[in-house]
């Protein structure tokens, strides 16, 4: 479907979800920059780059995406999305 419609932002998101539940971590990061830069997403994507920076090790992009995630989340009206990125960054990324 993708092939078919290259900014099919929609698409892009479920292929990531696909990619993400396969464990294709590059994968995911790929697809998910891609419909960061061409979709108004409204924080969803920013916790599902992060997690997957993390996995593949870049705690610091990791970092970065999860604080973009709360600034969008809360732009979007999403005060509970950002919370809980907030609340992974002062857990988990304590230490950097």
């Amino acid at each position: 479907m993708l092939e078919a419609e290259p900014t099919n932002t929609m698409v892009m998101f479920g292929l990531a979800k696909e990619y993400e539940k396969l464990g294709q971590t590059n994968e995911v990061i790929a697809l998910l920059e891609t419909y960061i830069g061409q979709a108004d997403d409204e924080g969803n994507a920013y916790g599902m780059l992060a997690k997957a920076y993390e996995r593949s090790g870049d705690r610091e992009r990791a970092r970065a995406t999860y604080e973009k995630g709360i600034e969008v989340s809360n732009a979007h009206g999403h005060p509970s999305m950002a919370n809980d990125y907030r609340m992974t960054l002062d857990l988990d990324f304590d230490d950097a």
